[in-house]
């Protein structure tokens, strides 16, 4: 695969209206990236530069009709997400439901739009903003962790898939950044402007995997110790 440069691309970033989405898509303007914007209310991005479009990724139909609009993307950044706080033991099976319809169900529907897109656009790149909770749980965000553990797999196999049509499939593992989705969460948080320029780093280096905090690089030190490694309290 020839080595991407971000200028020379066009990209696609889902919920880009706030957070980190908008981190990653004022990243890529300032190097010169064409940038869509998604998000299901487009007035609400206020980037100068970006071409907003209407999108919500768990409505199928809308996904097509972004696709027809931005045939020219080359890159793909699947940051929409969702954070109801559910629990797997005793939440209420519609939130966990919404969790699963977003980061994998709706990754996926954005995954098999785009990527002929991108194959006949002579290749490009899909990042998926994983977590470091698409390794480890904390107990409390089960239906979270479990939805971003499932998009990692789906990660996993759309890379093995998609490599021989030239489209590189990338995961970002990072832990709790400041936005608004965090703001209950009394934990270190990252600041999204500095993991942005990590993420779009990553890609311009070609790595299928993007390690962008401590918190992460940590957890996925402890895989290889097992379950009372990951978790000392069961020990």
């Amino acid at each position: 695969m020839l080595k991407l440069k971000i200028s020379e691309q066009v990209a696609f970033v889902t919920g880009a209206n706030r957070g980190f989405g908008r981190q990653l898509a004022l990243e890529l303007l300032s190097r010169g990236a064409k940038v869509y914007a998604g998000a299901r209310n487009p007035e609400s991005i206020d980037i100068p530069g970006v071409i907003p479009v209407k999108l919500d990724i768990t409505n199928s139909q809308e996904v097509a009709a972004a696709a027809m609009l931005t045939k020219d993307v080359t890159l793909l950044i699947n940051n929409a997400g969702s954070s109801t706080g559910a629990s797997l033991l005793d939440g209420d099976l519609e939130k966990i439901q919404i969790e699963f319809n977003t980061h994998f169900f709706g990754t996926l529907s954005m995954v098999r739009t785009f990527a002929p897109i991108l194959t006949n656009n002579g290749g490009g790149t899909i990042l998926n903003i994983l977590s470091a909770l698409s390794w480890v749980s904390n107990g409390i965000v089960g239906a979270y962790t479990a939805a971003k553990s499932a998009e990692w797999a789906l990660t996993n196999d759309l890379r093995i898939n998609l490599y021989p049509q030239n489209v590189r499939v990338v995961g970002l593992h990072v832990g709790f950044m400041d936005t608004d989705m965090t703001q209950g969460v009394e934990a270190f948080k990252s600041n999204p402007t500095d993991i942005a320029k990590i993420a779009i780093d990553g890609i311009e280096a070609d790595r299928f995997e993007i390690i962008a905090d401590d918190v992460s690089q940590n957890i996925q030190s402890a895989l290889a110790g097992g379950v009372t490694a990951i978790y000392p309290s069961l020990s």
